[in-house]
């Protein structure tokens, strides 16, 4: 039990004298976040952290709806999108136009307005979050 609290503890898990635990949505989102690695279940994630099964659940379907945002998951290797060049249209069209105030992602019927200064690692949270709450 004494490894389990530190493994609580290092991920900032406040850990009572009574043994009661106050978990950082951090916390609960590393906990989701394993339990989409292939081959993980529910079960066993719960075990690890030391939590009951239908809480770890109740996290997922928060993730879900979009009131936990997961990190971002960690790649082996750095992904690229492909980069596609063209002239495009001699006179933009209304539909081609882009606007110069601010970031705007869509996802299906959902679209999000981010300021410029918005930073990449932040879009990529906001992404991830948006396509894990398609499952």
């Amino acid at each position: 039990m004494c490894a389990t609290n530190s493994f609580l503890r290092s991920l900032g898990v406040e850990i009572y004298a009574s043994g009661h635990r106050r978990w950082s949505d951090t916390a609960k989102s590393q906990a989701v976040a394993d339990t989409l690695e292939v081959g993980a279940t529910v079960n066993a994630v719960a075990e690890r952290y030391g939590i009951l099964p239908n809480q770890l659940s109740a996290w997922r379907r928060l993730a879900k709806q979009g009131k936990l945002l997961l990190p971002a998951p960690e790649a082996a290797e750095p992904l690229f999108a492909p980069l596609v060049v063209s002239a495009g249209p001699e006179e933009p069209t209304e539909a081609l136009t882009v606007s110069n105030e601010a970031i705007r992602l869509i996802f299906g019927e959902i679209a999000i307005e981010l300021p410029l200064q918005t930073s990449a690692s932040r879009i990529a949270e906001i992404a991830h979050a948006l396509e894990a709450s398609s499952c």
